[in-house]
């Protein structure tokens, strides 16, 4: 049995220098469709060919090259945190939220690789 129990979503979230530009890219190399730009919170997402996979784009000034950090949903972040650094998972600071669209907390696994978890709030409930 696992510790927490992630959905059936995965975001793979990617830091790029121009959101609107890597978004059209994405379009035209690979087929996916753009899902939203959040200009306000630095945030594209592109729907891929994959059900339940989408790419996220976060806008950087100077984007890490090759960067890429898995985003599992989760139903509540809060408590999963909580049991995760029970278990003595590190966290790359506080829980991050964006008031009426998500909640993300990015931990790292045993070889220091970033992963994230995110919490869907557009439905009104946190």
């Amino acid at each position: 049995m696992s510790l927490i129990s992630v959905d059936q979503t995965i975001t793979i979230a990617m830091s790029v220098s121009d959101r609107h530009a890597s978004a059209k890219w994405y379009k035209n190399m690979l087929g996916f469709e753009l899902l939203y730009h959040a200009d306000d919170a630095g945030w594209s997402e592109l729907e891929t060919n994959t059900p339940g996979v989408v790419i996220g784009l976060g806008e950087h000034t100077k984007p890490a090259p090759g960067n890429c950090v898995p985003v599992f949903g989760i139903a509540d972040l809060d408590m999963a945190r909580q049991k995760l650094e029970q278990a003595k998972v590190a966290f790359d600071g506080e829980t991050d939220v964006v008031e009426g669209m998500v909640k993300t907390a990015t931990f790292y696994d045993p070889d220091g690789n970033a992963l994230m978890l995110a919490q869907d709030l557009t439905s009104g409930i946190d």
